[in-house]
């Protein structure tokens, strides 16, 4: 997800032509490619780099040390400097990013982990010893091997923290380097101009490290004071929330994390203990709210470094990704610190780039498009798409139109059958949920109302199921490789599929799909060719999401609920073109409440359904333990805790509507177009125009 908002965003960086860049590592096995077996989804490392990728450039001259371990010396001049340990060294590679119709092309750099020749011990390989020759070489390649390795046992968490430091610790020497090579005639005392020259945007908790090491090399490496250094830090820092999850929140075991960072797990606790005092000796009326507020959370059990705590307490702004988000941050999550730094808080509305996700991927819609604004500039002025709205009754627009969608659903057909084996007839309305398998986003609250509709067709006679509209229900997603719910969910949708797709009493009326190995070339076959798209996230906990502007403005109509983006989406493509249901993010934490105390009564047809699924209709496998996350009152893994059961109902009462409403085929092709025409707002152009001039300060530099 972070990676897909991060290429829309350095799509918008270089367009705009803003003198910016992005950082990351060079995973080589990425996170893996999903294959479908019998017993659901297997993960295997995707192989992206083993026939090369043209596009990067080694820089061979780009290369830095990065410490881990070791520990802190002490100097005669009281400095303290990180010493011993093991030295890897980043080596970048750059990924130009050109802007559209600009002369601008910015750089993502990307951080390769190696040993130096020196780390190979030639005696040892010479008496036969080869992996212990070369033991700091093969811990170099794990660093960049995948993305979000297992992090279950304490080898994956120490993996996963020497991934965040090595990118941080890359990145800001790369800046430093690049900042002192511009200034060759600094001297010292400049340092205060750092933060008019460079801005840092923290994407997410990961590079939270980012703050105590900038600090490190500007105390400790370039010699300048606490105060000084933190007041650097502090103003170059930004950091974006993009989740309330709390097992998103990342926190590290104090233990771990001074013994892999030894200087800065000592300067976190220095930014903690000042922080404290500041609190102390400013706001009294905050000491008993310390505890949450604070970096440290020393509990005995479990000594912590919270690191959104650490972003907020250190960033000189801290940005949600969409309205009710940042509400949410300012009114929840962050509430204390708000009251501390009232202006820090700032809402950032995620974009798309409608380069990819319009003009690339649906070149059929494009074409229209600008033949009815009679221009392409809306490819990088996305508002123009508004003036599709006077013609949203035109019957020439619609007929075009209508021939455009259905280019998009026969080749989107194709790549199911091959991809599936599965024939899926292009008339019928095509319903697509893809993204991360996750409980919060209720894939198995749409495959529940799937395995409904199948009963009732079931039961449903011959004259019946004509008045019925046939629908293709898809579904694609990689589930995370220990997440065993998410797990359980794919086997699901792929056993449903499988006796619904085989039943001939049924299969004219309705298909069940899962698309395999969901990535951003698949997601451009799949958006341009989909009518109806869900996005039914308990409300209050997708933080935006963004496919679900890629689907609204390829002239898709949303089933969902008023959660994240799809807000804001309602709000500008109109009520009346959007399918709501579902709680409200205040009702939530209520309606919890309620489900503790016995209170919630089940809708007959959300039991129904889960009987069905029960009775063995789908297959031998054992669902009960997916089933039971859905049962109870609480307890671990029980008391439906996403609120499936209770949304339920007005879901079933939503998918009716669509039903009745795809039958009318000028009202949907209207609903259609007036998706694509609201969708202006959802541009990263605007989101990261926003990001340039109100957190990071810069302007536009084209080359000339």
């Amino acid at each position: 997800g972070l990676g897909r908002l991060a290429a829309c965003f350095l799509d918008s960086m270089a367009t705009l032509n803003l003198p910016a860049w992005g950082y990351g590592l060079r995973y080589r096995y990425g996170l893996f490619k999903q294959r479908i077996a019998k017993e659901g989804q297997e993960e295997i490392a995707e192989d992206w780099l083993e026939k090369f990728s043209p596009w990067e450039i080694v820089r061979h001259d780009v290369v830095y040390p990065v410490r881990f371990f070791g520990h802190v010396e002490i100097l005669p001049d009281g400095r303290r400097k990180s010493a011993g340990g093991e030295v890897l060294n980043a080596l970048a590679y750059d990924v130009p990013i050109p802007g559209y119709k600009t002369k601008n092309a910015i750089s993502l750099r990307l951080w390769d982990a190696k040993a130096s020749a020196e780390d190979f011990n030639l005696f040892q390989f010479n008496d036969g010893q080869y992996e212990s020759a070369a033991q700091l070489h093969s811990r170099a390649q794990q660093i960049c091997a995948v993305l979000y390795p297992g992090d279950a046992t304490e080898e994956g968490k120490l993996l996963r923290l020497k991934q965040q430091f090595f990118l941080c610790s890359a990145s800001l020497q790369d800046i430093i380097f690049r900042f002192k090579e511009r200034k060759a005639d600094r001297v010292s005392g400049k340092w205060s101009e750092f933060p008019s020259k460079v801005a840092v945007q923290m994407n997410d908790t990961h590079p939270t490290l980012a703050i105590p090491e900038l600090m490190r090399l500007l105390m400790d490496e370039e010699g300048l004071g606490w105060d000084e250094a933190w007041d650097v830090t502090n103003k170059t820092v930004a950091y974006t929330n993009h989740t309330v999850l709390p097992e998103a929140l990342e926190k590290w075991s104090q233990s771990v994390m001074r013994k892999l960072l030894p200087r800065q797990m000592e300067i976190i606790e220095e930014i903690d203990k000042r922080f404290r005092e500041m609190v102390i000796s400013t706001r009294k009326d905050m000491e008993g709210k310390l505890d949450s507020m604070s970096v440290l959370d020393n509990s005995p059990q479990k000594p912590v470094v919270r690191m959104a705590n650490l972003c907020v307490v250190s960033a000189h702004t801290v940005n949600g990704v969409a309205e009710l988000h940042s509400n949410i941050l300012k009114e929840e999550l962050f509430a204390d610190y708000v009251s501390i730094w009232p202006k820090k808080f700032q809402n950032k509305t995620n974009g798309i780039t409608p380069r990819r996700w319009l003009r690339f991927c649906n070149p059929e819609l494009s074409e229209i498009v600008t033949k009815w604004l009679k221009t392409d500039q809306w490819t990088s002025n996305l508002d123009l798409l508004t003036g599709l709205r006077k013609f949203a009754d035109d019957e020439k627009l619609h007929a075009e139109w209508a021939a455009a969608k259905l280019a998009s659903k026969k080749r989107l057909a194709k790549h199911v059958l091959d991809a599936t084996g599965v024939t899926i007839d292009p008339t019928s309305l095509f319903d697509i949920q893809i993204k991360r398998i996750h409980e919060y986003k209720r894939q198995l609250m749409n495959i529940l109302g799937a395995v409904y509709r199948y009963k009732k067709l079931k039961e449903m006679s011959a004259e019946e199921k004509q008045k019925v509209t046939p629908r293709t229900v898809m579904v694609g997603g990689k589930a995370f490789a220990t997440y065993t719910n998410a797990k359980r969910i794919v086997k699901l949708v792929n056993d449903v599929g499988a006796v619904v797709n085989n039943d001939p009493d049924v299969n004219k009326y309705l298909k069940v799909v899962f698309i395999p190995n969901y990535n951003v070339s698949v997601a451009e076959v799949l958006i341009p060719g989909s009518e109806l798209s869900q996005h039914i996230s308990t409300a209050g906990m997708e933080a935006s999401g963004t496919s679900n502007m890629k689907f609204s403005l390829n002239g898709c109509v949303i089933i969902g609920t008023l959660d994240g983006a799809n807000v804001e989406i309602r709000e500008e493509v109109g009520e009346d073109n959007f399918f709501l249901f579902g709680a409200k993010a205040d009702q939530v934490a209520g309606l919890r409440k309620d489900r503790e105390n016995g209170l919630f009564k089940p809708d007959p047809r959300f039991e129904e359904a889960k009987q069905y699924i029960r009775s063995g209709t789908f297959g031998t496998y054992d669902y009960t333990p997916l089933l039971d996350s859905l049962e109870g009152n609480s307890g671990f893994g029980r008391g439906d805790y996403f609120l499936v059961g209770y949304d339920f109902p007005s879901y079933i009462d939503a998918q009716a509507r669509v039903d009745e409403a795809y039958k009318d085929k000028k009202r949907w092709i209207k609903m259609s177009i007036l998706n694509t025409a609201g969708s202006g707002k959802f541009s990263s152009d605007r989101t990261i125009d926003q990001y340039a001039k109100e957190i990071w300060g810069i302007t536009a530099n084209p080359v000339p």
